[in-house]
């Protein structure tokens, strides 16, 4: 679509019924004719209005067609406050995203409908609430059909949480590999002999790809009216997704212990330290206009996290450890908070652009543009720890800033003892340039640097920098 002020959702484009767009900041979506009438249709029912009055499905208002749109009629959607990916979620967040779309199903379902999908991207936050955000996924559901989705839903959320519930193996960097998510073919190789045995592993991994195998042949037609010979109903949809449902509820894996959950009390702060760290950030928080967005880099057990959410609308924390963001997630969801969206991720190895053209999921930097960031003790984890040029993690924590916004930045000094630990495993003179007077130039150089101040111990130096706009 080469419209002027439009900017097309490049992620959009599997379902050629309806298309999600961007113009003048709102969040569109375009429906034909056949996508146009069914949801007529859907907006009329009381479940899709109890499931909008609850927040369970993103906001959205119909506001008819316009004549420089080649669409049918237009929807314009809520604002999500930051677009994650499910290979970026905790093992609690993913099957809390896959409660919720089992949960929409059999709302519709039971009302008649069904979803044409059953992907994890069709799953977005605010803060630590899911919400189901494909509006153009429902449709009035046929007799004798199965839903199409479940392909979808096992690939990226249920084979997942098989993998890390049963095996204890972390399905980030299997969801990240691809983005259609785990292939039965992949995972079954795992689960043989008595592993077959452990919940939803049968069913809905080794029965479901041998029905693949033998119906590989047969058209959506022919599976139709095979389906319907042999009476399947919405009722035993409906049982289906409940049953499902129950798996999903059982399925469980206690994050594990980290030496990361426990860094505010080993990371070497004083009490005085400490204070004053807080008393800098919380400053830098309010020295300008409220922020829209902060990020929190390597955030650890969320205590900053928790500080800027005080004082901001939206803040993403981002921390490697998936064992340390899932127990901040079960904490943030007990609280109901719904400021902080905790997300897994090596800041060293950033999400990248994936799907079609590398540009179906856009990259993590092409998503921050954060009015603050927050990069506290992370530089030398980056610098150190995984042997990046010290100029270039300068550029990527001011890259991650939009113009006009602030940066907090923490230099830990080389005789700090947490940095001396690093030092201790590489070898002697590898980082000559890895001192305050040159970080301070390199920072200088990207942002104007409003405050600085040395931490009572003197080994560590807190920064906050504007970008230039």
């Amino acid at each position: 679509m080469t419209i002027s002020g439009v900017r097309v959702e490049p992620g959009s484009f599997r379902d050629p019924a309806n298309r999600v767009f961007h113009r003048d900041g709102d969040v569109l979506r375009g429906l034909n004719e056949q996508a146009a009438s069914d949801y007529r249709a859907l907006a009329g029912t009381a479940f899709f209005r109890a499931l909008l009055a609850a927040g369970k499905v993103c906001g959205t208002e119909q506001v008819g067609s316009l004549p420089d749109l080649p669409w049918a009629t237009v929807l314009r959607h809520e604002r999500i406050p930051f677009v994650s990916h499910p290979y970026e979620w905790s093992f609690g967040m993913l099957r809390d995203a896959a409660r919720l779309h089992l949960e929409v199903l059999a709302e519709a379902v039971a009302a008649g409908f069904t979803l044409k999908d059953g992907s994890a991207y069709n799953v977005q936050w605010r803060g630590v609430e899911p919400v189901f955000i494909d509006v153009g996924s429902f449709a009035p559901a046929r007799e004798g059909e199965p839903w199409a989705g479940y392909r979808q839903f096992c690939q990226t959320l249920l084979y997942p949480l098989l993998l890390q519930a049963h095996l204890g193996v972390d399905f980030q960097p299997w969801l990240r590999a691809r983005v259609d998510g785990i292939g039965a073919e992949q995972l079954r190789p795992l689960f043989r002999g008595l592993r077959r045995l452990r919940p939803g592993v049968l069913t809905h991994l080794h029965l479901h790809g041998a029905m693949q195998r033998r119906h590989a042949a047969a058209t959506t037609t022919d599976v139709r009216e095979q389906l319907r010979a042999a009476g399947y109903s919405r009722d035993l949809a409906l049982a289906t997704v409940r049953g499902l449902t129950r798996l999903v509820d059982r399925l469980d894996r206690p994050p594990p212990d980290s030496h990361w959950e426990d860094y505010q009390r080993t990371c070497g702060y004083s009490p005085e330290d400490r204070a004053a760290k807080e008393h800098f950030v919380a400053d830098a928080l309010t020295s300008g206009p409220r922020p829209a967005l902060v990020l929190d880099l390597g955030a650890n057990d969320g205590r900053y996290a928790r500080l800027a959410a005080r004082h901001a609308d939206q803040v993403v924390a981002v921390e490697q450890d998936p064992a340390v963001v899932d127990r901040l997630y079960r904490r943030l969801r007990a609280d109901r908070d719904r400021r902080i969206l905790p997300l897994v991720m090596d800041l060293a190895d950033p999400s990248p652009g994936g799907g079609w053209r590398g540009a179906e999921r856009a990259p993590f930097a092409a998503r921050a543009g954060a009015d603050v960031v927050l990069a506290l003790a992370l530089a030398h984890h980056l610098a150190i720890g995984r042997n990046v040029p010290l100029p270039e993690v300068v550029d990527c924590l001011v890259g991650l800033v939009r113009p006009g916004g602030r940066i907090v930045v923490e230099f830990v000094h080389p005789r700090d003892p947490m940095a001396g630990r690093l030092l201790a495993n590489k070898p002697a003179g590898l980082f000559p340039d890895y001192r305050p007077e040159v970080f301070a130039r390199l920072l200088a150089q990207r942002c104007r640097i409003e405050r600085r101040l040395d931490l009572p111990t003197g080994t560590r130096t807190l920064y906050l920098g504007v970008v230039g706009g």
